[in-house]
């Protein structure tokens, strides 16, 4: 084969003689070019083991990640639950305060202790310097803040209820040792304490109580607190009642027709311990009151009308 080559522009020609083999060779590098583009082609594209491993992995991880994200959400629904449970709580136990600050407020009116040392009203006096990290200085008031500020307000009001009980358990246990109960409630007194003519030998004698005219079984209560020390027939006081209370204070209840307590009984202010009668050195029904201080009798009127 001949080839004719134009070297430059003045039309000189050089020839280039060019034997079969070498033809043939060229062509066979021709037609082999998109065999080999074709196998390299086929070869990058096709999917390996490793390439396959790869997917698969990243299968798996995506899957565990679904599994995890599932398990955290499934976990803040049920903080979420236990959050409103809580907050649900906090809410009845809010109304059940207030109820209780109303109830200590009430009973403070009705002790008369309205003077300013309780007070159901107002939040228990807190402070002290503010110390927090700086990853709670762009966040609100939690629920652990909530129950703190609950907490200290159920001790204060726990506080106040304690000594307001105290209070009223000494202003009662006070009451019940003033000798101050009316003994009966019907009837009228029919001889004073003192000097007094004797109803029976009509000579001047000494009262040492009141008697109290009433009808035959009308109820006789004790005029405070006290144990029974006796409870029995003695002469001329015919069924008598004596009863021993504090500070040196004794009471007898005399000429009873029904005697209802017995010795070593504890009574209270009030309680019926006889019925009235005319037993013992007596013109009719009535009950005969006694009140002693220190052994030494007293007029009975000083303390019924302290009532």
């Amino acid at each position: 084969m001949n080839i004719i080559i134009l070297t430059d522009r003045h039309g000189a020609a050089k020839a280039l003689t060019i034997s079969t083999p070498w033809v043939a060779l060229g062509l066979i590098m021709v037609l082999a070019m998109p065999v080999a583009a074709a196998f390299f082609t086929w070869h990058a594209l096709a999917p390996d083991e490793s390439l396959q491993a790869s997917i698969v992995n990243h299968d798996e991880l995506w899957q565990e990640t679904l599994k995890e994200y599932e398990a955290d959400a499934s976990s803040k629904e049920e903080a979420q639950a236990q959050l409103q449970h809580m907050t649900q709580q906090l809410a009845r136990l809010q109304t059940r305060l207030t109820r209780l600050d109303a109830l200590g407020e009430r009973l403070t009116e009705l002790a008369d202790f309205s003077d300013g040392e309780f007070d159901f009203n107002t939040e228990p006096g807190m402070g002290g310097p503010e110390l927090r990290k700086e990853s709670l200085l762009n966040e609100g008031p939690d629920l652990q803040s909530v129950i703190d500020r609950l907490t200290a307000r159920i001790d204060n009001r726990t506080q106040q209820l304690r000594l307001l009980e105290d209070l009223m358990l000494d202003r009662q246990t006070d009451a019940n040792a003033l000798l101050d109960y009316l003994p009966v409630k019907e009837g009228y007194i029919s001889s004073s304490f003192g000097r007094r003519t004797d109803p029976i030998t009509g000579r001047m004698s000494m009262h040492t109580g009141i008697d109290f005219a009433a009808p035959s079984g009308t109820p006789i209560y004790a005029v405070g607190a006290g144990v029974v020390t006796f409870s029995a027939r003695n002469g001329a006081y015919g069924n008598m009642v004596e009863i021993t209370h504090g500070d040196g204070f004794k009471t007898r209840y005399a000429h009873a027709k029904t005697l209802k307590v017995a010795k070593g009984d504890l009574v209270q202010k009030g309680q019926e311990i006889a019925m009235v009668g005319t037993t013992g050195r007596s013109t009719g029904p009535h009950l005969h009151l006694e009140i002693y201080r220190n052994g030494m009798a007293v007029n009975p009127a000083r303390h019924i009308a302290l009532k």
